[in-house]
């Protein structure tokens, strides 16, 4: 159950946000605190938050309906969510200027994801149900 939980709401949330992200990249921008100042850079937040995180939202929701690739969904998940965690905290308390609920809510989000994640891909190794 908690992995196609999450991989569920992986789905949802990184199809949504990376779909507004592509539309618009000054929406993830502004929500980040960044000025988009010339078109690499509209580019690039365009391609990292629009087209990365459509994307892994597109792998676990392929994940949550084909049992070929849910467990490599989970692993998605702790991996590639697990290090924007742990980078996010260490660019957090690395630096003296404040930080908004933005990067706390992120951090938060992440962690628990990563957990649940790890939690429903040591179940699928150990003979536990899936779903």
């Amino acid at each position: 159950m908690p992995g196609k939980f999450i991989l569920a709401l992986s789905s949802l949330v990184f199809i949504a946000y990376g779909t507004v992200s592509l539309i618009n990249p000054e929406v993830p921008a502004g929500f980040a605190g960044l000025v988009l100042t010339n078109g690499n850079a509209y580019a690039e937040i365009g391609s990292m938050y629009g087209g990365l995180q459509t994307g892994i939202g597109l792998y676990c929701l392929l994940a949550l309906f084909s049992s070929e690739y849910y467990r490599g969904g989970l692993a998605v998940l702790v991996i590639g969510i697990g290090m924007l965690a742990i980078a996010r905290l260490i660019s957090a308390l690395t630096t003296s200027d404040p930080l908004t609920m933005y990067t706390w809510g992120a951090l938060m989000y992440e962690a628990v994801t990563v957990v649940i994640a790890t939690v429903a891909l040591r179940q699928s190794y150990s003979g536990a149900t899936k779903a």
